[in-house]
């Protein structure tokens, strides 16, 4: 029997209070996908983004900072 015939078959022996709660429960997962697929993209989409922007300056050179040039630091 598959996972979706089971789940099937139990939620139908639950009341219609609790098969509504199931229904709530199935929501909530499938929007904690979303959102981690939405942040992989995210993530995804700044790394390109970042490569094309320093794209050619690899071989460039760029100034030496220390702590003493800081005019401001955060805390």
């Amino acid at each position: 029997m598959s996972a979706m015939e089971q789940i099937t078959d139990r939620l139908q022996m639950l009341p219609p209070r609790l098969q509504r709660e199931v229904l709530d429960f199935i929501d909530f997962l499938a929007q904690r996908v979303s959102h981690r697929e939405d942040a992989s993209e995210e993530a995804e989409w700044t790394k390109f983004s970042l490569a094309q922007a320093m794209k050619g300056l690899e071989n460039e050179d760029s100034p030496e900072y220390s702590e003493a040039d800081l005019k401001e630091t955060w805390q």
